[in-house]
């Protein structure tokens, strides 16, 4: 069974807030009051990955259902997120907050048990339902099952680092780097390990992993990528959010390859920084956007969960790999055709993927 994470770690009052002003919505039908959902990251958009993936969920949400949509950047230091996220809850219009990471777990508890009129979605972690002074009832979980993305992000690695080895150059090797030494974090790098010893690596030895120590920290991830490249990995995976962008710009700089996370990062590169992204074999994505997206289309239709966490992996479309032109122009056939049975094997529970989760 899955554990809720707890917290490991002012006031951005509003005024202070970096926050996108709220965005006109279609017209309901019928004339009827829209549904008002307020995005509140512990964080800011632009890292191209987790939370921009985030914001893709509320524009399609306002776009195609008539959400009134609203975000705000309470930004990266920890001592604002409390007092930011009490003065949004206290003083702003909504009928549904959204929050995400494991940061803001324990501190969603406490602010959902203070307005039990209100609805309050979290993603990529879970409240303790157990712990919450009104049992949470009014808190959606989503949890993504990172290890199933991520299993087909190593098996991919492994086949392509044999591919893509220079002749004579020993054993294929590839890396992945981490924001932080935490629970979800290490749930991608546990399956990340095991496809890769399904392609016929050994995990131990040909599977480099390090921790950046953040999510914000670009040169970090530079750093530890092209340390990586230098010892002889051929593959670099970025599970490092914001910091991953250095793993994606060492990939280029090295003429070596990246795999993107969260988001489809070829795609958001491509236009943007072009030789980077031709770099991005393919990505792990953690379909944040589509899971916002659902649960906001539950909430119109009075089915959400509320007072429950639900796990979304390959069969829900959580989580998968990005097939885009990138992937298709530079993986050979038999690759594809591994992970088109990896995927397979999974959603008929042949293949069992290792979880940090119990």
């Amino acid at each position: 069974m899955w554990k809720w994470l707890k917290l490991f770690l002012p006031a951005l009052l509003l005024i202070g807030c970096a926050g996108a002003p709220s965005t006109p919505s279609p017209p309901a039908p019928g004339g009827a009051k829209p549904l008002k959902a307020i995005l509140v990251l512990n964080g800011t958009l632009g890292d191209k990955s987790f939370f921009d993936s985030a914001q893709r969920g509320m524009d399609r949400a306002r776009q195609e259902l008539g959400v009134a949509t609203e975000t705000i950047e309470l930004g990266w230091d920890p001592a604002k997120h409390r007092p930011g996220l009490e003065d949004v809850a206290a003083s702003k219009d909504y009928d549904i907050l959204i929050v995400g990471t494991f940061q803001m777990a324990e501190i969603l508890a406490d602010v959902a048990a203070k307005h039990p009129d209100k609805k309050f979605i979290i993603f990529d972690t879970a409240v303790n339902y157990e712990k919450c002074p009104n049992r949470c009832s009014n808190v959606y979980s989503i949890l993504y099952k990172q290890n199933e993305g991520s299993y087909l992000a190593g098996l991919y690695a492994g086949l392509m680092a044999r591919k893509l080895l220079p002749e004579g150059s020993g054993r294929p090797m590839i890396g992945v780097v981490g924001g932080m030494d935490i629970p979800v974090i290490n749930d991608f790098i546990v399956g990340y390990k095991q496809g890769a010893k399904d392609a016929g690596l050994d995990p131990d030895r040909d599977v480099l992993v390090q921790y950046a120590g953040a999510f914000n920290d670009p040169a970090k991830g530079k750093e530890i990528a092209k340390a990586m490249y230098r010892q002889g990995a051929v593959i670099v995976f970025n599970v490092a959010g914001g910091t991953g962008l250095g793993v994606l710009e060492a990939a280029a700089e090295e003429g070596r390859w990246s795999i993107g996370v969260d988001s489809d990062q070829w795609f958001m590169l491509k236009d943007q920084k072009p030789e980077v992204a031709a770099r991005i074999l393919t990505s792990m994505l953690k379909n944040v956007d589509n899971s916002i997206y659902r649960a906001l289309r539950l909430a119109l239709e009075g089915k959400v969960p509320w007072g429950r966490a639900e796990a979304l992996g390959i069969a829900e479309g959580g989580v998968g790999l990005a097939k885009n032109e990138n992937y298709q122009k530079l993986t050979p056939e038999d690759v594809k055709a591994r992970i088109e049975e990896a995927e397979k094997a999974i959603l008929e529970g042949r293949i069992r993927i290792d979880t940090v989760f119990k």
